[in-house]
């Protein structure tokens, strides 16, 4: 089976493959102070909750951004005796890049255009909402060509209520109106709407660069399913896309021997 990692800045999601399906998945913190000790006992804590045996994990494939933590996932694959493989420059045989840096492209991004077209077809757009809010354009041939990053929903919100005093934390939900009737409302409007009528624009202005109005624009992240609700710009919600790009592009480095 291969384990399938996305580290991002904040939280690292895990899928489980056997094949083409997906097992499981997980996520948890991205804390820089984890050990290989301590991933291990956290990875063998979430196949024992669901009844599965770590033994079972013969590949471990990575797209990540903390590369510290990159070094102690690559003991942790060396305890289990399993293959490790890095999404990045030494995938780059079956991966498709048209931008003016293609080794400083995301490891999530990539994983993210090689999902959209794969299993929803070119073009398209992603939009990831995570740390931060990125945005990927795929063209018709398929080819990552570029997009946007904005700051994430809750760096917004943690920002908002570092700075204004008054302004508790207040949780994510989508509101209900646009018109917030109290401060709290107002706050989940400007968070969850805001970034709503943000990602129209931008999937509308890239869908006229791109010449392509029919471009499938597919949502993912942790907090998709969240904004889904307060707009209809999304064909998809596919809170699983940068997993599954990971594990197409493993699968792919296979099939090139």
């Amino acid at each position: 089976m291969l384990l399938a990692i996305d580290m991002g800045n904040t939280q690292t999601a895990m899928g489980l493959f056997d094949g083409d399906e997906l097992v499981q998945s997980w996520r948890m913190p991205t804390d820089r102070s984890y050990t290989a000790d301590e991933i291990h006992v956290r990875l063998m804590g979430f196949f024992k909750m669901y009844g599965l045996s770590l033994d079972a994990v013969d590949a471990i494939a990575f797209a990540g951004v903390v590369p510290q933590l990159s070094r102690e996932w690559h003991a942790v694959a060396d305890r289990i005796a399993a293959d490790a493989i890095v999404i990045g420059p030494q995938t780059a045989a079956v991966t498709k890049l048209r931008a003016a840096r293609p080794q400083a492209v995301g490891a999530d991004r990539v994983a993210n255009a090689v999902a959209a077209e794969t299993f929803y077809g070119a073009p398209a757009i992603v939009v990831d909402f995570g740390t931060a809010t990125n945005i990927d354009v795929i063209d018709e041939d398929g080819y990552y060509i570029g997009g946007a990053i904005a700051p994430g929903i809750r760096i917004s919100m943690d920002a908002l209520a570092a700075r204004a005093a008054k302004l508790a934390s207040v949780p994510l939900e989508a509101p209900e109106h646009a018109i917030g009737r109290d401060t709290e409302e107002c706050i989940k409007v400007g968070a969850v709407m805001g970034a709503a009528a943000m990602a129209e624009g931008l999937v509308t202005r890239m869908k006229r660069e791109l010449g392509r109005e029919d471009a499938t624009v597919i949502a993912t992240g942790g907090l998709a399913g969240i904004v889904a609700d307060s707009t209809d710009a999304f064909d998809v919600v596919d809170g699983q896309l940068t997993i599954k790009g990971i594990c197409e592009i493993y699968r792919r480095m296979q099939e090139l021997g």
